[in-house]
């Protein structure tokens, strides 16, 4: 025996098609890391101004809005959270990947060119044993595996 939900007038026999999102997915859309993965720099901005996120604050999968932002491409909220002090070579917490390693992975030359114009350390290895040209290897991206070779000759 069925029984009727008050709330949508249906029989809900055990679970409907209803949408369940968990706290951690709830704080990622409302927090900082959304904002820098989405391309909002203007709310990127305003969380790190008035200091509701740290600007090296880690979500539940240990990402920092740096690791988004780099991901997708969003080379604004890349120059702001650097100079808002982000720590350029920051690692998540189970693949040990750098915003470089994220950039390179996803293929986003600008942000490769910005991060290394600002000095990320391209020798760091991930939890995989692989470097940022590692990574830029094996997503077949000649165009950043070009770059990344001449900065590593700038240190030979």
């Amino acid at each position: 025996m069925s029984q009727k939900n008050e709330l949508c007038g249906q029989n809900c026999g055990c679970v409907s098609n209803t949408a369940v999102q968990s706290l951690d997915e709830m704080d990622f859309e409302k927090g900082i890391w959304f904002a820098a993965q989405s391309g909002d720099y203007d709310r990127v901005k305003k969380l790190i101004n008035t200091k509701k996120y740290e600007v090296d604050q880690k979500d539940s999968a240990g990402y920092t809005a740096l690791h988004y932002a780099s991901r997708n491409g969003h080379l604004e909220i890349c120059r702001y959270l650097i100079e808002s002090g982000a720590n350029i070579d920051g690692r998540t917490r189970s693949g040990q990947a750098t915003a470089l390693h994220r950039a390179c992975t996803a293929g986003k030359l600008d942000i490769v060119d910005f991060l290394l114009s600002h000095n990320a350390d391209l020798n760091l290895k991930d939890a995989d044993g692989r470097t940022a040209l590692d990574r830029a290897t094996v997503s077949n991206r000649q165009d950043i595996c070009k770059i990344l070779q001449q900065h590593l000759g700038d240190y030979l």
